[in-house]
């Protein structure tokens, strides 16, 4: 290995291990497993088993991803989704390997497509996805191409021997390391001109091109409502049942047949206690108990902010209101969700698109025919099946500007329920009997249109010859 690809190699896996820390915590925001004393809180010790999570962020990630749905691919000036690429996606899984990628994205900033050689079929490339926890890239500033990427991985599992892949423009290079260097052990030369490796940033900025977490706006807020929940608790075990007091009791009356002290549980959960007759007055009475909801108003607060920071509708996060929201309200509330999800799919959706044509150069096919692809997205809204039905029906009838197969592309069918559909309408008998039946009709009715169209009629003020 020359000396220019270990200097790479270090560069990469310097930069990756300082990212480690923010990619576990983003990890433990995600999963709802961050702990109190990382939140700089002073937390006594016999309230940290009352600690409670608030997992805001991974429901609003979730909410995102959930309308990240990639249907097929289009070459510009075309009407249908391109086969062969689609079949790649099937073939290697992306339909679920996509949305692993576009969560890695959003919790992480990034996530990163490799495209490589398939031994097992030479005429479909092999794409994968891989997490911002094991790779890294290095991005040309001014093409905003990878330049390089680093991917860590254990070889053998039976081993402690770290491995790492080394990709080039021209070369991917694998190695181990040993006795604290790496040592090449193996070396592809494909000869691309490019780095078969396409991130999908979330967040991206002119100054910034590495990306940010989607959670970052509401850290702080998550943070804050934890706390309120765990005072919340606090407060519950010592404040939320009323506090009782007894002046001038004997002690005896707090002990049981034995002379033990009584439990103080069952004093405080307010046990009946029969206070006997004697010469010293008793007398018994509570405090007022505490009021929580301060607590709690607090933490609507806290949502409110939260949806407002992200759009998130406001049933998300159990704010409901005395008068259930209407459906139509309830899609005006996601207005802003739906065109978040938009922009973030304009983004990846270039991603996805560069990786297919990285695949084309693989198996030898002409990336330049490829180079108006678009990505088809499925719709990130929410409208009925009965309101996307009426729209469609009212494009497609009369003077049509949709013809069936967009039409049904419209309703959200997938690439195969549409051909599915297709050649059951094409080989129904009855079918083809009504279009026959409708063209002579249409026909028909086109016939005078035309006469009058193409100027047989007479025109007006002229005689009859036959009347004269």
């Amino acid at each position: 290995m020359e000396q220019a690809e270990l200097d790479i190699i270090d560069r990469l896996q310097t930069e990756l291990a300082a990212r480690e820390l923010y990619t576990r915590v983003e990890t433990a925001y995600y999963e709802g497993q961050q702990r109190l004393t990382s939140m700089g809180l002073a937390i006594p010790p016999e309230m940290r088993n009352l600690s409670v999570i608030v997992n805001w962020p991974g429901m609003y990630v979730d909410s995102l991803e959930h309308r990240q749905d990639v249907e097929g691919f289009r070459l510009a000036g075309g009407w249908r989704g391109d086969e062969q690429l689609w079949d790649w996606w099937q073939y290697n899984d992306l339909d679920e390997e996509s949305s692993l990628a576009h969560l890695e994205a959003l919790i992480h900033g990034r996530a990163y497509v490799c495209v490589g050689y398939n031994e097992e079929d030479p005429e479909v490339p092999l794409i994968t996805v891989e997490s911002p926890q094991s790779m890294i890239v290095m991005t040309d500033s001014r093409t905003r191409r990878v330049t390089a990427a680093l991917r860590l991985y254990e070889p053998d599992p039976t081993r402690d021997v770290q491995g790492c892949v080394l990709y080039l423009p021209d070369v991917t290079i694998y190695a181990e390391q040993v006795d604290g260097r790496w040592v090449e052990t193996d070396r592809h030369d494909h000869r691309l001109g490019i780095v078969p490796v396409v991130a999908l940033i979330n967040r991206a900025r002119v100054s910034d091109r590495q990306g940010r977490t989607e959670m970052r706006r509401i850290m702080g807020l998550t943070d804050a409502a934890c706390r309120s929940l765990m005072n919340l608790q606090g407060a519950q075990e010592l404040m939320a049942t009323p506090q009782r007091y007894i002046l001038g009791a004997d002690e005896g009356l707090f002990q049981d047949e034995l002379g033990n002290p009584m439990p103080t549980w069952q004093a405080y959960l307010a046990h009946i206690l029969a206070i006997p007759e004697s010469g010293t007055e008793v007398k018994v009475g509570q405090f007022t108990a505490a009021d929580l909801r301060n607590f709690t108003d607090t933490l609507n607060a806290y949502a409110h902010h939260v949806s407002a920071l992200t759009g998130l509708p406001s049933h998300y996060l159990g704010l409901a209101t005395d008068n259930p929201a209407s459906a139509d309200a309830i899609r005006s509330s996601e207005a802003r969700l739906v065109k978040s999800v938009e922009r973030k799919n304009r983004a990846a959706g270039g991603g996805w698109e560069q990786a297919m044509r990285i695949g084309l150069r693989i198996t030898g096919g002409d990336p330049d025919a490829y180079r108006r692809l678009e990505t088809i997205w499925r719709d990130p809204a929410t409208p009925t099946v009965a309101e996307k039905a009426d729209a469609v029906q009212k494009l497609s009838g009369g003077q049509p500007l949709y013809d069936r197969e967009t039409a049904l592309e419209e309703l959200g069918f997938s690439p195969e329920r549409i051909r599915v559909v297709m050649q059951r309408v094409n080989d129904d008998p009855m079918l083809k009997l009504m279009a026959m039946e409708g063209g002579d009709q249409a026909g028909a009715d086109d016939q005078p249109v035309q006469q009058q169209a193409g100027g047989d009629r007479a025109p007006a003020g002229a005689s009859d010859p036959q009347a004269a």
